[in-house]
């Protein structure tokens, strides 16, 4: 990728009687020639196809250069390859390879309409920001913002690729569901301070399946962390269910989703659940035997104890009806760690002591699904000006992620980075300089010799090509 610079030469400290200077000259040469593999696992998803059928393009055909599949894909992998901003663009619009990758018929742009964009294949900052700036409704005089996503089917769509990537349908599902905080530091639509966090901050909550992400809604923060996770759950509980009508379905998470409503839904529609439950002076004496155990235990052992109690308990306002509780009585260092969960799964199902430590406390691994979005994937850079715009930057990180898990689940299999985070996954296998030579026949990409995974590459490659196209 060329770019331009005022200062034309770089001089670093020789090598013995060698200057060592540098320039942005070599040509047609890519940071990221790794893109190719988020082509070939596009290939056999249709992801970013399929979110494209989620925007109605209101644009005149005659004057489109670049289509919405086209636009996304230049977004989705871009996020990918670790440029969050649309700044970015304006610079990556000239590297071949992810023209390449978007699939330009003229990926160097030399056929371009206007002189001005020629030698830049692919779209600029302001094109692509037509996303964020359309609203709703597309009016019939409006110039420029005319590409309106439909939220619902974008919605429909996550539960869609989670669904189309199951051969069969399984025995069992666990969604899982969390809030985490969003931090922002300007005056966007939706804006409140949350006191736990203490911040001002949206308050996203997100639902997934292993780690297949099914929901990512972003929500303001002055409402109960559980808002909305009915409506959701009726939403992908349905869709699941009109594809696998059979299939067992239990719910997981943290004390912030313990509320009757949520519980008392669960049952109505045979859906299990186990979600923590707030600790309390009742709940406390409830176990305090089991603690009394807990804490002879250490002081014998010198080591964190943990005694369990299998129990039936009911709040005295908030509950319809009494459910199984198991409290975990432990006793470390620091002094007591009280903890309790609620669950409809019976006891000939899990006993206590499983039920909390392998199957509830499985839940923190979906922590570090929401890291990737946020951490590696830019889903905290929420800072356009409304909320619907801020809500589809988070459905584009989130389309990235899902292809990069599609990346692990597909391409990663039996390699020493099957179990690597998207971050990792860029630094390893996307992040790869590369020159771009283009023939009449072919499109040469000439990747450095001096590659440390190569031998990972042409695995990945082998497993992606073993897979049949899609589109």
């Amino acid at each position: 990728m060329t770019t331009e610079c005022n200062q034309v030469t770089f001089e670093f400290h020789g090598l013995l009687q060698r200057k060592v200077k540098a320039r942005f000259d070599g040509g047609k040469i890519t940071s990221d020639a790794g893109v190719l593999l988020l082509r070939e696992v596009e290939k056999r998803t249709g992801l970013v196809g399929g979110l494209a059928e989620c925007f109605s393009d209101h644009r005149d055909p005659r004057l489109i250069e670049h289509t919405v599949k086209e636009l996304l894909a230049q977004r989705v992998y871009g996020l990918c390859l670790g440029y969050e901003d649309l700044n970015d663009h304006d610079q990556l619009r000239t590297d071949p390879m992810l023209a390449v990758a978007v699939e330009k018929a003229d990926p160097l742009g030399e056929n371009r309409r206007q002189a001005g964009d020629r030698g830049k294949a692919l779209a600029g900052k302001c094109t692509l920001n037509r996303f964020e700036l359309t609203g709703a409704e597309v009016d019939a005089q409006e110039r420029y913002k005319k590409i309106a996503m439909d939220g619902n089917k974008i919605d429909h769509w996550m539960v869609d690729a989670f669904l189309a990537a199951h051969e069969s349908a399984p025995d069992e599902i666990v969604l899982d569901l969390d809030a985490t905080d969003d931090t922002i530091h300007g005056h966007q639509e939706g804006r409140f301070y949350h006191g736990y966090y203490g911040n001002y901050c949206y308050l996203p909550l997100y639902i997934f399946a292993g780690e297949h992400l099914l929901c990512a809604r972003l929500r303001r923060s002055n409402i109960d962390g559980a808002d909305g996770s009915i409506d959701e759950l009726e939403r992908i509980v349905g869709q699941i269910r009109r594809s696998w009508p059979d299939v067992s379905i239990i719910i997981r998470a943290d004390s912030g989703f313990c509320r009757d409503e949520l519980l008392s839904w669960c049952e109505a529609h045979q859906v299990g659940y186990v979600v923590g439950l707030a600790k309390n002076n009742r709940l406390k004496r409830e176990i305090a035997e089991q603690m009394t155990q807990a804490e002879a235990v250490f002081n014998d052992t010198g080591k964190p104890a943990r005694v369990f109690k299998d129990f039936r308990y009911r709040t005295r306002d908030s509950w319809s009806c009494e459910r199984r509780v198991i409290g975990k009585a432990e006793f470390l260092e620091k002094g007591a760690n009280p903890r309790f969960v609620v669950t409809s799964l019976s006891l000939e199902r899990l006993d206590a002591r499983a039920l909390y430590e392998d199957f509830y406390c499985a839940r923190g691994d979906m922590e570090n699904r929401i890291k990737e979005q946020q951490l590696d994937l830019f889903a905290d850079r929420t800072s356009a000006a409304t909320m619907r715009a801020n809500q589809l930057r988070l459905y584009l990180s989130s389309a990235a992620y899902m292809l990069l898990h599609a990346l692990r689940r597909l391409g990663l299999r039996n390699t020493d980075l099957a179990r690597a985070q998207c971050g990792t996954i860029r630094l390893k296998l996307l992040k790869i300089g590369a020159q771009v030579r283009l023939t009449v026949r072919h499109i040469w990409v000439s990747m450095s010799e001096a590659y440390p995974y190569a031998d990972t590459f042409d695995l990945v490659v082998r497993n992606l090509q073993a897979l049949p196209l899609r589109c």
